[in-house]
């Protein structure tokens, strides 16, 4: 009979130390979660939500839309861009070769009744509108205006330049402002050997 009774008192001690152990253990798994959840905001979001995961699921909302708009202004930007730049470097190229024969040629300006800094500043605007006009051109252009001008008021250095703008020849440009092919042939001939003759003084 005591040893039954000591056997139940035994059971009984071990089941309430498991009990309590379980308690505890409990206990502490609560009092964890109740630290992160004073830690963080209580009530907030969950972990990866916010400010940040919201722009990613923006941004992947409007990928094909936004980035794709971005990157089609971009490439139509840089298209103007480079070609602004080449038709800025050309024109420089073309002005740098204008100096070059202007200092080796000093008549050249004399001959068409103007001086070099003059002749230069008309260039450089005319490369404006025309960066790839030569300055062989221009100085024809002026030579032909000067030459024609008094029977052709139509033809003048502007008139002749704006042909050339649109790709025309300077043969080409003379019929378009009313000559007929051996008058423009005879006229160009007559401008290549005063430019020629004005070279050879230097």
């Amino acid at each position: 009979m005591r040893k039954n009774l000591f056997g139940a008192i035994l059971v009984a001690i071990t089941l309430s130390f498991g009990w309590s152990g379980t308690t505890y253990a409990q206990g502490k798994g609560h009092g964890g979660g109740g630290g992160g959840g004073r830690g963080a905001s209580p009530g907030g979001p969950p972990s990866g939500a916010g400010v940040d995961r919201g722009m990613g699921r923006s941004s992947d909302a409007s990928m094909g839309r936004a980035d794709e708009g971005r990157g089609n202004a971009s490439a139509r930007s840089n298209g103007r861009s480079d070609a602004a730049l080449e038709r800025a470097r050309i024109a420089s190229q073309n002005l740098h070769n204008a100096d070059n024969d202007l200092r080796r040629h000093p008549h050249l300006a004399n001959d068409l009744h103007t001086n070099a800094n003059d002749l230069r500043a008309g260039y450089q605007a005319a490369l404006a509108s025309n960066p790839n006009l030569t300055f062989g051109h221009y100085v024809a252009a002026t030579r032909l205006a000067k030459n024609l001008g008094g029977r052709f008021p139509g033809i003048t250095r502007d008139a002749i330049l704006a042909g050339l703008a649109n790709g025309d020849s300077l043969g080409r440009t003379l019929q378009n402002l009313g000559l007929n092919s051996d008058q423009a042939k005879a006229a160009k001939k007559q401008a290549d050997e005063q430019i020629k003759n004005s070279k050879r003084k230097s």
